[in-house]
């Protein structure tokens, strides 16, 4: 596999991501470095905890690097989580549920796909 397959496979736009990061082994290093993000992981121990605002900060994280990698998919379905903990104080509303479910799976894709990559 390319990366630029890699990047269709996780519905990511790869000429966004290769113009932000210059050339493909910048790219791959901060692919590497995103199999290591403890974004996602926040964002699970907190709906598990129903701490609103540590989700809130995992989401919003989350947002931001898959939106600089350009994982297209990722970044969408995360800045709606984000949107729907924000101003929440503390709580996590029942509409973040299933949002939630959809980073999670969005977010499985592409851990997958970069894994699947590098193997």
């Amino acid at each position: 596999m390319t990366l630029k397959e890699c990047y269709i496979a996780l519905s990511g736009n790869f000429d966004e991501a290769l113009s932000r990061l210059m050339n493909e082994r910048l790219m791959e290093k901060f692919l590497q470095k995103f199999l290591l993000d403890p974004s996602f992981s926040e964002i699970k121990d907190a709906f598990e905890i129903k701490d609103g605002d540590k989700a809130f900060r995992g989401a919003h994280t989350l947002k931001g690097v898959s939106a600089n990698l350009a994982f297209t998919k990722l970044s969408a379905s995360s800045s709606l989580l984000t949107e729907t903990l924000r101003n929440t104080n503390g709580a996590i509303p029942e509409e973040a549920y299933p949002i939630y479910q959809e980073v999670e799976k969005d977010y499985k894709l592409v851990i997958e796909t970069i894994s699947s990559y590098f193997a």
